[in-house]
């Protein structure tokens, strides 16, 4: 039989991040709207390498028409939509915990993003941003002279 560590924080975290979340929702919220169709942002990974910076969307249930990818003053904007099917009735419902309607997420790209090449795809319910690289300018230290 293993033993396992208790670690009491952990359950402290995991209660912490929850209750954020439910503020950022309530602080969100249109007034009369439902939790569970309020505003929702779906979790987004970014990361870089040499060559771009890469954002990935989690946007499972959404068409790709459903999903708009925009860049203005070096900002990029995802904005979109997923709707709740409307086959089954609310009354049919057990159990709702995943959001509905309108999101959008804005990010400040750096200044080096070569805009003409970027990409967007989405595959298996994940929105992948390519953001290549332009080649960075030296930087070049000049000297103060004293008077």
């Amino acid at each position: 039989m293993a033993l396992v560590k208790y670690n009491p924080f952990k359950d402290l975290r995991t209660m912490q991040e929850e209750m954020n979340h439910l503020l950022d929702l309530a602080w969100n919220r249109e007034s009369g709207e439902e939790l569970n169709e309020g505003i929702w942002q779906p979790p987004v990974d970014i990361y870089e390498n040499t060559e771009a910076v890469v954002i990935k969307a989690e946007v499972p249930d959404m068409d790709q028409q459903d999903i708009e990818v925009r860049i203005e003053n070096n900002t990029l904007t995802l904005r979109g939509e997923r709707k709740q099917n409307t086959d089954i009735k609310r009354e049919n419902y057990h159990r709702v915990e995943r959001y509905y309607g309108t999101f959008q997420r804005s990010f400040t790209l750096p200044q080096s993003i070569d805009r003409d090449k970027i990409q967007a795809s989405c595959d298996r319910g994940v929105l992948t941003i390519i953001l290549p690289k332009t080649e960075e300018i030296e930087s070049k230290q000049i000297k103060v002279g004293v008077k």
